[in-house]
């Protein structure tokens, strides 16, 4: 059996109205420290934001949300924060704040495929059932995916 690896993970959110509490899931971070992994997506629903509030500064939400990927990658594109080992990079971006861009607390996985954790995380938490793959395109997937490794292996 494959090594699972303890990963950390936090929803990163929009909440158009903090007063309010309302929010929608946009992406994921996941850190693992044993193989100094990490990593964010983000998925924007404008609609679904805009249902919350009509008034928001998209624009401004992307630039916010495109941020968090760069920290994450680390590097001199990504500043001060960026400059941070992997560990207190995630510290920093999942730090509660008030803001229209929030995370949730942190949770812990056991995963054997990192990529994948953010991936299910993206499904389960983030993507509306309409933004789904459906169940056929799914089990096309695995079933190319299970192809593919077959044809690796031979």
């Amino acid at each position: 059996m494959p090594d699972r690896f303890l990963y950390d993970y936090a929803i990163i959110r929009v909440v158009p109205k903090v007063e309010r509490e309302e929010f929608i899931n946009v992406g994921a971070i996941v850190s693992c420290g044993t193989k100094k992994f990490l990593e964010a997506r983000i998925e924007i629903d404008e609609q679904r934001l805009m249902a919350i509030d009509s008034t928001l500064d998209l624009e401004m939400i992307r630039n916010h949300l495109a941020v968090i990927p760069i920290i994450c990658a680390g590097g001199s594109e990504s500043g001060a924060i960026g400059q941070l080992p992997h560990r207190e990079r995630f510290h920093w971006l999942v730090a509660p704040r008030s803001t229209i861009v929030q995370t949730s607390r942190v949770h812990t996985g056991f995963c054997q495929n990192l990529p994948g954790a953010i991936e299910h995380l993206l499904d389960t938490m983030v993507r509306s059932s309409s933004r789904k793959p459906s169940v056929k395109a799914q089990l096309l997937a695995v079933r190319n995916d299970t192809h593919e490794m077959r044809s690796h292996s031979s």
